[in-house]
Formats: structure tokens, C-alpha cells, sequence
């Protein structure tokens, strides 16, 4: 909370006066200007859209102006304008009166008037407003209602209510045959009406008709006519309790039957000018009218002062919506609460923003949304406000402008409506448990109670209450438990208040502080105070421990504070990727989104900025504590454990709030009589009195404590003149430092006060420049962490962003695009304003499309692949992404749908494109949106489309790896080498496509058909393909090239190169061959970033920097030694680098261990080397004939038991087991081949740690000098023992293998 624990915080350069450190700034009145008489309100009230002159006697003038007027609404229940009737002092330097934002805030629904016939009870609530530094000042309402004594007043209403009457009565009489419930209702109420205005004599309060209160009935010759007044108090700091009971002691000396001991002047005087604020880590007692007022204020240790109700927002909503609300607030959605009550939305905001601790809300808030100010739900920002239900308004009927990120909390029905994909806060369960303990501990349930109504309609009286906390504290039985439930039952349904019981003005002076006994009031206060801070002691125990290292993780890369505010935009300040790897992995979901957040953000910022300057308040606490926690020694330094510590610091915490009320430090001075005018302002029962202005304008000058304020004020200016000097100029400072704390968001607050269209559109324009600036920061630090992590890949550096992460980071954009298309909408359609105008762009598409009657083509065609003709061509349309998304079964909402299609679009490198594409349609933009909205402004929307085309130049599969479940056609083309005889078979080929979720399984391909279809589960990204045949008919050689793989919704193709044959008696013999596949880049003229793109994700990932051993071989350069060694160790490290990656992340093993620059590629140019492959007899020898030979060679020695030299026992396991998985792999029913054979003898090898153990085996068997020459690898033991070292590093992790490699295999 920006409520501060600093003297004068939050109020700006105090000048040299005191009042930073006064309790109160000002006291307002507001109300009905008898003067200029009822002025429409055409902004609060939702009857009224019409604009008019002030309203008195005149009835053709009233004709005239109401034309038009929908008259369905009696004038009681009508709004009318209030005004600020009187304020005290006039102004304030350092926080001047914002006239119209108070009278909107006290009256948010402008003027009430009732009848004697309907509850007048009096009613408290409180607002706040935000200034463009972010700092508060508090407001503090008592509105009660007070007698109209206007003639003119009351014959307006006279006369309007019979306007209304009339037209009500003759549209009941023509729509009597409507079946509409509005019409029935109107026919009631006009039978109402009538009843009630035939009912003779002046009702009373006690006897009124409760026909005539139904309706808003109004007849001046027998109505007494009530109007709303309001009391405020303005302060810097929330101290609610003391402004609420000061508030109401001057409403009960205005209806006591007699006069207050001294004027009301007096004691308002007293308030604003001899009450200071009382000393952090004190308490202070000062006088309202009949009792004393006690407020205290936290240490410079401790939470914040926080003043509301905690308990009551809890019961409110129950705890487990209250946290679920609070991770709202911590993620930055859009915040809406919704009730019919002020106070509660007050309650409710200021409690939410309290919990925060250590981190403020950074964004709109405005817990009070006036009627008049209902456009800022416009807003594409993070906004937290309130806004006022009408009795009876259907949650359904309210039109909100977005929705997909908008947590709305009804709080008068306690439910609560959460954004789609929403990560839970950490430890969730148990927070809520110890919290449900928290409150019961106080006698409250943690499901949270229904209310008795709203707060004015509560049991007031004390014998009542009395009753209920007996209850709470198990004293009554049976009969008298019985008795209370019905009392209470009756009082909720009847919405009656009981009056105080007992309740007498006490003589000024009586009972004072040693004697009095505490008030219930007093004990209630004492009661919220502990209960509030027990519970936010939970949540700053939570933070405590998910931060308690978060100082390690900070950049401190700037030596001085002008250099690091001017690059502030530049600078990366926290180590994200390195904070999340020491997270506990549940914690994960939440925290990778919170640090994107902007009040994290601030919060390191303040950090790094107090090595230059004093800390920020909150900073210095919660440092403080984690200091504490660190002496204390309660959790070992760099331990991260998922478990769950409750707070210690409940009970002294509580303690040391308890010993600051019960024992005062401070007295202020007494009120006193004030030299004022005699004869003026008399005492009248029920009417506040027009108060003296000349005593109140100005305060005295000589109090001890404004002088002492003034030193200090001094003492500080001085300081900060000094500090100038030293440092850096402070405008440019505050400058730099709005700017850094404004990144990433737009307009912190609404003004309240001038509502001109030029200030509205000064405002939207703000917000269109906001939402550029945060497009450009969110795509470039997507690209820069992706191009971070693939940089690493290709050996620069260190990797700094996860899965996760980027998954936080396209879920941001997402959040950022629903925003931007939800600005400036004409109507609002569906809960995601993206998806509406793509449907709309789609049914514009269609019809076009049906006139034409030609097939859409949204687009050029693209996506060539590298072998020309072979795949056939994917069209690149907006409308067909759309229809693959409306296809997916397992998405349900428009959000989702919308989602969907952004990551799509972004997996396709067609984001940019396709929003050109769908905004190049204007007519449809400016069918959809107003004239200010972003999408309708040309520059802005260009640039924008601008920084979302710069993300093509890095790969995406945020859709494949998100949408798992999904079933995606496939395209499978398979390329003969033509220029030979045997591009067709006539044996029966057959496909299976695997990939990182799972595989195809097999399937048959047609007889001479080379491309086929067909629908399958998500395989993810595609690894390998299993193509063979059945060796059947007369031609049943083939030569295959390649094949090549394509995923027809996203549109990527991989390619599977072979260039070998398939059959028996030519190549090696194989009828069967496992290809391992990489992505293919995609040709075209429209690709844009091919020149700056990555390398492909797929192949290994040093291809693209030095010569590959394989590329060398097909070109008939034979690798030396050193190559192929350098070769072996290169795929040996891609291996253990896959494996110390997180397991999300690794991509395909199969393609480290068989693809291009793979382990087996490397063993194979190993055993190449040297090797005697020379014709014999016209035949190839390969190396699986090496090895077979050598386990024959073994099986003969073993046989006749005299293996030369007589070698030892291990050596017989050793090649015991090389036996075996030769033979079994020579059993298996696939044909393979010899290399296949080979490539999987290796893959077994790695994957049982055999491999090192085989080697010196195969080098010392004496077939070697047949098959190589003196210079090979093999030959040379100490290249043998190097290599045996080498692969001995793979034994610290499990290898596993693809089912394709080891179908069929029995070991």
C-alpha cells in the first residue's frame, strides 16, 4: 500500500508549514444547493441520458426539459447533482482540494431523497484518491439524511412526480398486453401509486404505507421530503476507525435533543488543526463531541499502518476466494469488484492492496468507480476498481469491454469469476488453512458469513450485539439461543435497523482516560487491529520465505544513479532464469509470471536505487526481516524446499498493537471555545448548522507541535538542497525515475475532476502510446531470450530463459493482444474482443467468398519445400488457421480459441501477417471500433505490426508443445531418386512417423501411390521415420532419396534424408531403415527473416559451425584422426548438455545419438578409419561384418576355452554380453540391415554403459590385422584408452531409447 510509515509521506513538499504532519486536511460538506435547485444528473444515474438546467417551479420549463425522459423511474429514485456546500480550510499548498473529485467520491450516486415513509439510517463509507506519483490521501464519509425545508425544492418534486405518475399510469394502460415482466412490474407500480396517493392524511414514520415506499411516492401535502447530506473528513494516512467515530459523534450532536457542549466549530476546528498525526510506533487520544478518539500508528519495523477491516473482507468473500483474488492482484489482471455497498468495495480494495506487502500495486486503482467514470473499464491496462451495483442488476447484463483477463469479484453474492489459465498461489492449501485458523481463533468463519445486508442495514443495537458475541463466546442456551436466531432472522428479512439501546450523550469531561472503562466501539477497534495484523503477518510471512535469497539474484550493473536511470531501459536488473532453477518446481506456474510483473519490477528497482539514496519504507522493513530471519538462523542459506512454515510472530505481533491502544502516549488538545460571532449558527435538532467560515479558514500559529514539525521541515530542506548539490538535479531525477517506473504501463490513475472530451481523448491517447511502448518491450524481450538460448546452443554464453518462461512470455502477448483489440470497441461481443473481429472478418471472408463462388485464397502460396515439386503447396490463410482452431473439440471459450490462434500464428511466423491481413479490411475496423482506439490509428498500428513481425526471426512451438491431446493431419511424401530405373516397388511399402509425444504406428502405403495423408494424435516435434517394404513381387529394390513429413496445421516439414536402397541382395540388405529428420527452412520470396533466422532447432546443434565428418565422407575426403576425434567428443558433450537441461527442454536423443553428427556417425568414421573395405569378389564389406567376425572369433575361443595369452575372467562377462546383443539383434524379425545393425548395437551400447567395455575387446582381437591397416584408429592404444574415457562419461545418465531403434529386440 502507498499509505507510508514516514512522517508527511504522500503529501508532497510541505513548504514550511505543518499540516504534512496534521491528522486531518480538510472538512467538506456536501450536499443539495437549496440555491440552484435539482440539477440532473446525467452521468450517475443510469435513467438519465439527457443533460438539463437546474429545476424549480416552472412546469412548462419542466415539460419542456423532460421530453424525452424515460419516466419509469420515480423522481426519489432519480440522481441529481450534488454540491460541495462548504470546506474548511479553503486550500492546501501540498494537497490542494480537488472540489469536483471530492463531491463525486463523498456522492459517488449524487443526491438521495426519501420520504418519512423509508429508512433514513444513516450510512459510513470511505474513498481514496490516487495522485499521478502514486501517493493517497484518504476520505472519510458520513452521509445522513436531513429535512428539505425549500418550498421550491419540494413543489419541483411534486411536480415531477406527477409527470411521472401520468405517464406511468397511461403506459401501463397500452402495454397491459405485453407479456414482458418490465411492463407487468410497471403496471404494479403504477397500482401501487395509486393505492398510495388515495390513502388520506400525512403518513409518519411509524404508519407510513408500505405501498407508498414501494413505489417512490411523493405527495407534498402530506410527505415530509428528506435529502442526502454527506460529512467528510480528509486525511493523509486510513486511520478509518477514528474518522468514522469523530464523524458519527458530530451526526449524533446534530439529532440529540440537545445542544453539543461546545459548538460544532470547536471540535471540527480541533480535528483539522491542534490533532497531529501521532509519531510512528505511538498512539494518540484526541476529543470528539462525547468521547475520546484513540488511533495508533506502527514502528518503522512493522507492516504499514492499514486501518480497514481485514476480518470483514474475509468474511466478505471467504478465504478461499480471498486468496485466489489475491494472486489476481499479484499476477496484475484486471481487477473489478462488485457490490451495491461503497464500503465494502472500499474494504475489500484497501484490505487486497494491504496483504501486497512487500510489493505495491503499480496500476489504475480507484476502489470508488463514480457512475460518471464507468469509459475507464476502456482501459488496456491493469486496473483494480470498484464499482457500484444497482439493487436487482443482473451480474449478466453488465456490459464489460473486456473480459479475458478480468477477474470480477461479486462481492455481495461472495463468488468470484477467475481468468482462464490461472496459475495457483504457492502452497495454496496450506496458506488457506493457516489463515481459516487465524479467524477462527477471532470467533469468525473462514467460509465467510452472508451479511446482514449492507453496512447501513446492520444490528445496531447494543443489547442486540451483546447478544451475538454472547453467542460467539458459547454463554447462551438453549431458549435464549432460539430467541437471538429468530431476532436475527427477523431483522435480515425485514431489513430493520434497531436503535442504540441505552445510548446517552455523556458530559464533556466524564469517564477520561484512566477511568473510563473501553466502549464496545473501543473493544472492536482494539479486536480488528490484532485480527488485521495476525492476518497480513501470514502473508508477509509467505513472501519472507519465497524471497528470503532474492538479493543474490539482483544485477548490480550501474557504478552511479544517473547512469543507471538513464540506461534503466536497457538493463537486464534480476536473474530470472537463475532465481526460478533454485525454486521448488510447484512454485514454479506462479512465480515465473509474478517476477514479469510491474510492481516486481519496482521492487527491484528500489532495491538496486537504495545503494544511492535513502530506502523505500516497505523495502527497509521487509530487508529487515529477512536480516532477522537470516541472524536467527531459521533456514539454511541457497535451501529451497516446497515445504510450508507458519508464521512465529502472530502473537507479539498482536501484542505490540494491544500495548500501543491500551496504554496512550499522546493527549491533543482539548476543544475549546473559539472567539466566534454570537447569535450565529444556532442549534436546530436534525439540521447540521451553516458553520462559522472565519474561525475555520486558518489555524493558529503557535502550537508546539507545528513548530516542531517546521524544524524538522527545515532540517530536511536543507538536506535535500545539499543533497542537489552533490548529486543529480531532482526534476531530471523524478523525471528519470517516472519514466523507469512507468515502463510497461501506461496511466496510473483516472483524473477525476475534469471530465472534457480533450481530457478523455488526452487520455486515450496516453493509452495507445502506452501499449506500443509495452509491444515493443514484450516482443523484444522475447526475442532477445530466445535468441539468449539459442546462441548458447551454439556455444556463446549462457542460456537464460526456460520453457517456462517463454511460456509466461507468449501467455504475456497474449494478455497484451486481448487489450489492444479491446480498446475503443463500439459494442462489446463475446469475452475475448480478438476472436469477435477475426469471427466477423471470417463471416465478411465467407460471404464474399459464396458471391465469387471461388475458393478463398487469403494469401500467397508458399512454403516450398527444399525439393521443389515433391511437397505440394500449403496456402497460407487467415480464415484456414481459424478453422483448425474452431475445429479443436478441447477448447471451450473464446479466450482459449483466441489463445489458441495467436500461437498458432506465431508457431507459423504469421502472426504480423495475418493481423495486417484481418485490420487491412477498414470498413469492418471502423464498423467495430471508435475513432481513439488503437487499432484505428494508422502510425501506432503500423509500428505495432512492425515489432510482432521482428518475432519470425526466431522459432516457436507454442502451439505443438502446448495443445498435446489434439488430433493434426499429416502429410507424408516419399521421394525416389528418379534418374534411376526403381523409383516404383512392387513389393508392399510401409511408414511409421514417431515424434517427442509418441508415434504413428505403422502403416501400409498404397501400391505405387508416394504421397499419402493421414490424422493422428499430436506427434510434437518429429523425429524419426520407420520406412520399409516386403521384399514381394519382381521389382523389389528401391532407392529411396528422402522423405519428407508435414504437419498441415502448423505447416512445418521435416525431412528425412536416406539416398540408400531397400531390398535384399543390394546396399546392405535392408528392407527396413530408421531416418532420423530435420526441419526444413522454409523457401520464398516473403521470407523476410531467412537471413537472420536461427539454425534449425532439429539438427545438432554445432552443425552450422564447422565442417561435418559425414559431409566430408560423401565428398570422398577422408576425415583424419584428429577430426574424428575432435567429431566423438563433440557428440559425446551434445549428449551430457541434453541431459543437464531441465526435462521439458531436452528436444530428441535419437538425433544426438543417429542424426548428422551423431554419436553413431562419429563410431562409425572411428571404425572407418584404416578400415580394408576393398572389393572381394565385387562385394562390400561393412562394419557389421567386422563385428560379426569378431563375436565368432570370441564364441570359437570360448568354445575350445584357450582365447589366446589366456585372457581374464572379466573379459569373459565382457564378451559374453557382446555375443548376446549381437545375436540378438541379428534374431530380430526386422530387416534392418548391416548399417541399421550397426547404428543399433551402438544405441544398445550407450544405453547398458557396454560401450567403453566392447571397444578394447573388438582392438585386441586378432582378427584386427587382417581387417585394418597399421595406421587405424582401432590399432593405436592409446587413441583406444582416450576413447574408452570419453564414453565412460555417459555412464552418469540413463539413456533412453526410442521404441523405433529397439522394436523387435529381445534382451
Amino acid at each position: 500500500m502507498s499509505a507510508v510509515s514516514g512522517p508527511g509521506s504522500g503529501s508532497g513538499s510541505a513548504g514550511g508549514s505543518a499540516a504534512p504532519c496534521r491528522f486531518a486536511h480538510y472538512f467538506a460538506i456536501c450536499g443539495l444547493d437549496a440555491e440552484t435547485g435539482l440539477e440532473p444528473d446525467e452521468l450517475a444515474g443510469a435513467g438519465s441520458s439527457f443533460f438539463s438546467p437546474p429545476l424549480f417551479l416552472c412546469l412548462p420549463s419542466l415539460v419542456s426539459i423532460y421530453t424525452g425522459e424515460n419516466f419509469e423511474q420515480s423522481p426519489l429514485k432519480r440522481t441529481f447533482k450534488s454540491k460541495v456546500l462548504a470546506r474548511f480550510p479553503e486550500n492546501i499548498e501540498w494537497n490542494p482540494f480537488d472540489q469536483d473529485a471530492i463531491n463525486m467520491l463523498c456522492m459517488p450516486k449524487g443526491l438521495s431523497f426519501r420520504t418519512q415513509a423509508e429508512s433514513r439510517e444513516p450510512h459510513f463509507h470511505s474513498f481514496l484518491i490516487t495522485r499521478e506519483d502514486g501517493s493517497r490521501t484518504y476520505g472519510f464519509v458520513h452521509t445522513f439524511y436531513e429535512e428539505v425545508t425549500s418550498p421550491q425544492i419540494c413543489c419541483a418534486m411534486q411536480t415531477l412526480y406527477q409527470m411521472h405518475h401520468a405517464e406511468h399510469t397511461s403506459s401501463g394502460c397500452t402495454s397491459s398486453s405485453s407479456s414482458s415482466s418490465s411492463s407487468s412490474m410497471d403496471s404494479l407500480a403504477s397500482s401501487l401509486d395509486e393505492a398510495d396517493l388515495s390513502s388520506p392524511g400525512k403518513g409518519t414514520a411509524g404508519g407510513a404505507s408500505p405501498c407508498g415506499c414501494c413505489s417512490g411516492a411523493y405527495d407534498a401535502s402530506r410527505d415530509t421530503l428528506y435529502v442526502s447530506k454527506a460529512l467528510c473528513l480528509v486525511t493523509p494516512m486510513p486511520f478509518m476507525h477514528a474518522c468514522r467515530r469523530f464523524l458519527a459523534q458530530l451526526h449524533r450532536a446534530v439529532m440529540a435533543s440537545q445542544p453539543p457542549p461546545l459548538p460544532l466549530e470547536s471540535y471540527i476546528y480541533n480535528v483539522l488543526y491542534e490533532v497531529p498525526l501521532p509519531p510512528p510506533g505511538r498512539s494518540l487520544k484526541f476529543h470528539g463531541v462525547y468521547e475520546p478518539i484513540r488511533c495508533q500508528r506502527p514502528g518503522p519495523g512493522e507492516l504499514p499502518l492499514a486501518d480497514f477491516s481485514l476480518g470483514r473482507a474475509f468474511q466478505l468473500l471467504g478465504v478461499e476466494n480471498l486468496v485466489q483474488l489475491f494472486t489476481c492482484v499479484l499476477l496484475e489482471m484486471q481487477i473489478l469488484l462488485y457490490s451495491q455497498d461503497y464500503q465494502r468495495l472500499m474494504t475489500v480494495a484497501e484490505g487486497i492492496t494491504t496483504l501486497l506487502f512487500p510489493f505495491q500495486w503499480q496500476h489504475v486503482y480507484v476502489p470508488i468507480l463514480p457512475a460518471s467514470l464507468r469509459h475507464f473499464l476502456d482501459a488496456p491496462v491493469p486496473y483494480l476498481m470498484g464499482l457500484q451495483s444497482k439493487e436487482g442488476t443482473d451480474r449478466s447484463k453488465l456490459e464489460l469491454p473486456q473480459e479475458a483477463n478480468l477477474c470480477f469479484v461479486d462481492i455481495d453474492n461472495h463468488c468470484i469469476e477467475l481468468p482462464e489459465d490461472f496459475p495457483q498461489f504457492p502452497n495454496k492449501a496450506e496458506l488457506i488453512q493457516e489463515l481459516s485458523d487465524v479467524l477462527l481463533g477471532f470467533g469468525l468463519s473462514p467460509e465467510g458469513g452472508v451479511p446482514l445486508g449492507p453496512a447501513s442495514g446492520q444490528l445496531q443495537g447494543r443489547a442486540l450485539r451483546d447478544l451475538v458475541d454472547d453467542r460467539k463466546n458459547g454463554n447462551l442456551g438453549g431458549e435464549a439461543l432460539a430467541v437471538l436466531e429468530r431476532l436475527q432472522a427477523l431483522a435480515t428479512r425485514t431489513g430493520v435497523t434497531v436503535g442504540p439501546v441505552g445510548v446517552c450523550p455523556r458530559k464533556d469531561g466524564e469517564g477520561e482516560a484512566g477511568g473510563r472503562p473501553p466502549t464496545e466501539e473501543d473493544e472492536e477497534e482494539l479486536r480488528d487491529a490484532k485480527l488485521n495484523v495476525q492476518l497480513r503477518e501470514v502473508f508477509a510471512n509467505r513472501f519472507a520465505a519465497m524471497f528470503a535469497d532474492y538479493e543474490a539474484f539482483v544485477i548490480q550493473s550501474a557504478h552511479d544513479l544517473e547512469s543507471w536511470l538513464t540506461n534503466r531501459e536497457q538493463m537486464h536488473n534480476f536473474d530470472k532464469a537463475s532465481f526460478l532453477s533454485d525454486q521448488p518446481e510447484p512454485y514454479l506456474p506462479f512465480l515465473s509470471h509474478f517476477i514479469e510483473t510491474q510492481m516486481f519490477a519496482t521492487f527491484i528497482d528500489n532495491k538496486i536505487m537504495s545503494q544511492w539514496e535513502e530506502k523505500e519504507p516497505l523495502l527497509r522493513v521487509f530487508d529487515g526481516r529477512l536480516e532477522k530471519a537470516r541472524l536467527y538462523g531459521a533456514r539454511a542459506p541457497g535451501l529451497r524446499t516446497s515445504g510450508y512454515q507458519r508464521c512465529s510472530t502472530l502473537r507479539e505481533s498482536a501484542q505490540a498493537i494491544e500495548q500501543r491502544l491500551m496504554k496512550i502516549d499522546h493527549t491533543a488538545i482539548h476543544p475549546h471555545l473559539l472567539d466566534m460571532k454570537i447569535g450565529q449558527g444556532r442549534f436546530q435538532q436534525g439540521f447540521f448548522p451553516k458553520l462559522q467560515a472565519e474561525v475555520l479558514l486558518a489555524g493558529p500559529t503557535n502550537n508546539k507541535w507545528s513548530n516542531r514539525t517546521a524544524t524538522a521541515q527545515r532540517r530536511k530542506d536543507r538536506y535535500r538542497q545539499h543533497s542537489e548539490h552533490l548529486g543529480l538535479d531532482n526534476d531530471l531525477k523524478e523525471k528519470y525515475m517516472q519514466e523507469a517506473r512507468s515502463l510497461g504501463k501506461s496511466l496510473r490513475q483516472p483524473k477525476l475532476s475534469d471530465l472534457s472530451p480533450a481530457v478523455i481523448a488526452q487520455t486515450n491517447w496516453k493509452f495507445v502510446e502506452g501499449l506500443l511502448k509495452e509491444c515493443r518491450m514484450k516482443t523484444k524481450r522475447m526475442l532477445v531470450e530466445k535468441m539468449g538460448k539459442e546462441a548458447v546452443e551454439l556455444g556463446h554464453g549462457e542460456a537464460n530463459i526456460t520453457g517456462l518462461e517463454e511460456n509466461t512470455l507468449i501467455a504475456s502477448l497474449c494478455d497484451l493482444l486481448e487489450r489492444i483489440w479491446s480498446h475503443g470497441l463500439q459494442v462489446k461481443q463475446g469475452k475475448s474482443a480478438l476472436w469477435s473481429h477475426l469471427l466477423h472478418y471470417q463471416a465478411w471472408e465467407e460471404k464474399l467468398e459464396q458471391q465469387a463462388e471461388s475458393p478463398v485464397s487469403n494469401g500467397p502460396e508458399r512454403r516450398k519445400s527444399e525439393s521443389g515439386a515433391a511437397m505440394p503447396l500449403l496456402r497460407v490463410s487467415l480464415i484456414q488457421d481459424m478453422r483448425h482452431i474452431q475445429n479443436m473439440s478441447e477448447i471451450k471459450t473464446e479466450v482459449g480459441r483466441a489463445r489458441a490462434w495467436i500461437r498458432l500464428s506465431l508457431e507459423k511466423k504469421l502472426l504480423s501477417q495475418h493481423l495486417k491481413q484481418l485490420l487491412s479490411n477498414q470498413a469492418l475496423t471502423k464498423k467495430l471500433y471508435k475513432r481513439y482506439a488503437f487499432l484505428r490509428c494508422e502510425e501506432e498500428k503500423e509500428q505495432f505490426l512492425f515489432h510482432l513481425l521482428s518475432l519470425n526471426a526466431v522459432d516457436y512451438f507454442c502451439f505443438t508443445s502446448v495443445f498435446t491431446t489434439i488430433v493434426i493431419p499429416y502429410r507424408a511424401v516419399i521421394i525416389p531418386i528418379k534418374k534411376l530405373s526403381n523409383a516404383m516397388t512392387t513389393s508392399n511399402p510401409w511408414i511409421c512417423v514417431s515424434g517427442e509425444l509418441g508415434d504413428s504406428g505403422v502403416m501400409q502405403i498404397p501400391k505405387n501411390v508416394l504421397e499419402m495423408t493421414f490424422d493422428c494424435q499430436n506427434l510434437g516435434k518429429l523425429t524419426t521415420v520407420q520406412l520399409g517394404h516386403d521384399n514381394s513381387g519382381l521389382l523389389a529394390k528401391w532407392l529411396v532419396d528422402c522423405v519428407m513429413v508435414r504437419n498441415e496445421i502448423t505447416g512445418h516439414t521435416y525431412k528425412f534424408p536416406c539416398g540408400r536402397w531397400l531390398g535384399k541382395g543390394v546396399d546392405d540388405g535392408s528392407l527396413e531403415r530408421v531416418l532420423i529428420g530435420e526441419l526444413v527452412v522454409p523457401v520464398g520470396d516473403e521470407e523476410a527473416g531467412k537471413q537472420c533466422r536461427t539454425p534449425p532447432m532439429q539438427r545438432s546443434p554445432t552443425q552450422a559451425r564447422r565442417v561435418s565428418i559425414t559431409s566430408l565422407s560423401a565428398r570422398g575426403i577422408k576425415p583424419n584422426g584428429a577430426q574424428i576425434q575432435e567429431a566423438i567428443g563433440e557428440a559425446v558433450n551434445n549428449i551430457v548438455k541434453h541431459f543437464h537441461k531441465p526435462e521439458k527442454e531436452r528436444g530428441s536423443l535419437t538425433i544426438l545419438l543417429c542424426g548428422e553428427n551423431g554419436l553413431v556417425c562419429a563410431l562409425e568414421q572411428f571404425f572407418h578409419h584404416g578400415f580394408k573395405s576393398a572389393r572381394l569378389f565385387q562385394k562390400n564389406v561393412f562394419m557389421w561384418d567386422f563385428v560379426e567376425k569378431v563375436t565368432a572369433c570370441l564364441e570359437a575361443a570360448d568354445q575350445m576355452g584357450d582365447l589366446q595369452g589366456g585372457a581374464p575372467e572379466p573379459l569373459g562377462v565382457t564378451g559374453e554380453a557382446l555375443c548376446r546383443y549381437v545375436n540378438a539383434i541379428n534374431s530380430a524379425p526386422r530387416s534392418i540391415g548391416k548399417d541399421g545393425k550397426f547404428q543399433l548395437l551402438v544405441c544398445l551400447g550407450a544405453r547398458d554403459r557396454l560401450l567403453p567395455q566392447w571397444l578394447p575387446l573388438l582392438a585386441e582381437c586378432p582378427l584386427i590385422v587382417r581387417m585394418y591397416e597399421e595406421h587405424a584408429l582401432l590399432r593405436d592404444r592409446t587413441m583406444v584408452s582416450t576413447l574408452v574415457g570419453v564414453l565412460q562419461t555417459l555412464h552418469d545418465f540413463n539413456i533412453t531409447l526410442e521404441s523405433s531403434l529397439v522394436k523387435g529386440i529381445q534382451l
